[in-house]
């Protein structure tokens, strides 16, 4: 019996190869620039361009982008930070790096944090809140605009997971005053190593992301290639992504409408048969297709023993970790839906070089196991 991987690369590598990748890599190695120059600036530009973004910069990783918009929104050590539980590691993480303090809001059955309930967690300690776009989707960002406003708090969108989704015909990470997105090899658009872009819209905001990323030292160009002199002014960081990487996602960037499109066609098939929808969320980019069962565990391990892998995004909320369960109460019971839905979620396997006849396997045998287990699935977008 075939194996179905949750995700693949070589399908794409093999395609991209056509399409030039290799020659691209070679040239940009023969260019005599490693980091930063042409080829880097080039992706730049075509990012912001397919983002309708106004500034932006590439960065190391998804989580040096939080850290870099955190820095760069003035988020102090002891000030706190408001976001879900129920997301990866990094999006806390780079809270804590900072000296910052997470706090933690429940999500909604969507997996999005629950806008009910931020004002409660709100104090004079915090300065921002960052919201996640979990699996694609996205975000009540009117409302989190209007309690921000309110409150005069900073918006750091993380959209690692969200390039390309849409919220009332705006793409995120252009609501707040910065958007984070990662170029992590699973992701909508992926490196064949690491990656990050935040971008902005002020111009005084992408000089000061450019100096945290770069050290600290004032920059002489757009380009970083040249700084005014080996000192620096504020602390900073080093996060820079390299140009074989920047070639990479430069190329792939061309290709990335049409694979969202297959990524909704997809999941369309996968809503249809098992879920009895006719339509999808159009502004979903699918980066992950995330269903619930309540016998989740028991579908997984049938779905391995069919040769068929699947994901959990993610089983343990973040508040759960032991080197996070500092910064939430355990007395209290507010993130009840988060260990809930942690419980509950299964990702199943959707990516644009994925087979129809493959898709159609793993319908048939969830269905198979649905008939014979009573089992109910639910949707979470």
């Amino acid at each position: 019996m075939k194996k179905i991987n949750f995700w693949e690369y070589k399908k794409e590598y093999k395609y991209l190869k056509t399409k030039g990748l290799i020659n691209k890599i070679d040239n940009s190695l023969y260019s005599g620039e490693i980091f930063y120059g042409k080829k880097l600036n080039e992706f730049e530009k075509k990012f912001l361009k397919f983002n309708n973004s106004k500034y932006g910069i590439a960065v190391k990783t998804g989580t040096d982008a939080l850290i870099v918009a955190l820095i760069a929104s003035g988020i102090k050590p002891g000030d706190e930070v408001i976001t879900v539980s129920l997301t990866a590691i990094p999006t806390v993480s780079a809270i804590v790096s900072i000296g910052a303090k997470p706090v933690f809001v429940d999500v909604n059955d969507k997996c999005l944090i629950n806008i009910s309930k931020i004002e409660k967690k709100i104090s004079k300690k915090t300065k921002a809140i960052i919201p996640v776009h979990l699996y694609g989707n996205t975000c009540e960002m009117k409302s989190i605009i209007s309690i921000s406003k309110k409150y005069k708090l900073k918006i750091i969108e993380d959209c690692a997971q969200s390039l390309g989704a849409n919220y009332n015909k705006k793409i995120v990470g252009n609501f707040g005053d910065f958007g984070c997105y990662s170029f992590y090899p699973t992701k909508v658009l992926g490196a064949y190593g690491d990656g990050g872009f935040i971008v902005c819209k002020r111009k005084k905001d992408l000089d000061l992301l450019r100096q945290i990323s770069f050290y600290g030292l004032e920059i002489n160009n757009k380009n970083h290639k040249k700084y005014k002199s080996y000192f620096a002014n504020i602390h900073g960081i080093n996060s820079r992504i390299d140009n074989i990487q920047a070639t990479i996602l430069s190329l792939k960037l061309d290709k990335l409408k049409q694979w969202i499109i297959k990524r909704r066609k997809i999941a369309k098939i996968y809503s249809k048969k098992l879920l009895n929808k006719n339509k999808i969320n159009n502004n979903h980019v699918y980066h992950l297709y995330v269903l619930r069962s309540k016998l989740r565990n028991k579908l997984k391990k049938y779905l391995i023993s069919k040769n068929i892998l699947t994901g959990i995004h993610y089983e343990n909320p973040i508040h759960k970790m032991k080197g996070y369960s500092k910064f939430y109460n355990k007395n209290n019971s507010d993130l009840q839906n988060s260990e809930k839905l942690s419980r509950e979620i299964i990702s199943l396997p959707l990516h644009p070089f994925i087979k129809t006849s493959d898709v159609n396997r793993i319908i048939n045998e969830i269905k198979k196991f649905n008939q014979k287990n009573k089992n109910e699935l639910k949707s979470t977008f």
